[in-house]
């Protein structure tokens, strides 16, 4: 299994994926994180923050953010150990976001206020992997 890194779809075949509904009920986002060592504004900006920090300055704007659209905050934490399989580089931290559905993810992430606060994301992420994921029905 190949594994690519990224920082926003790179392909019009998995951006038109993500604007189809999605299964119905709440999704649950796992995002796989890894971080410039040093942040890198798009915009050219003079900057003394790591990767982590300016993802973080987007995190904690996110995570207010979210309960406009529905969603919140389940997990974050540091990737400490790889315990099963192989990988050439572990990303750097996990974090799991709640949406109500897929519908909510995109209209926050196209929303002004996330535009606003993604250019920390940018800035910060050497990329990352984000696989949405649904509990399953007992």
């Amino acid at each position: 299994m190949d594994v690519t890194n990224e920082v926003m779809p790179t392909s019009a075949e998995r951006i038109n994926e993500m604007l189809e509904p999605g299964p119905d009920g709440p999704i649950y986002m796992v995002n796989l994180l890894k971080f410039k060592e040093h942040a890198e504004y798009e915009d050219g900006r003079e900057t003394d923050l790591t990767g982590r920090q300016a993802y973080g300055i987007y995190g904690r704007g996110v995570s207010e953010l979210l309960p406009e659209y529905g969603g919140k905050i389940i997990f974050v934490g540091d990737v400490t150990f790889l315990m099963l399989g192989q990988v050439e580089e572990l990303w750097d931290e996990v974090a799991i976001a709640q949406y109500p559905n897929r519908g909510a993810l995109v209209a926050m992430s196209s929303s002004e206020d996330w535009q606003a606060l993604a250019v920390h994301r940018t800035a910060g992420l050497a990329g990352q992997l984000n696989i949405e994921t649904i509990a399953p029905s007992r």
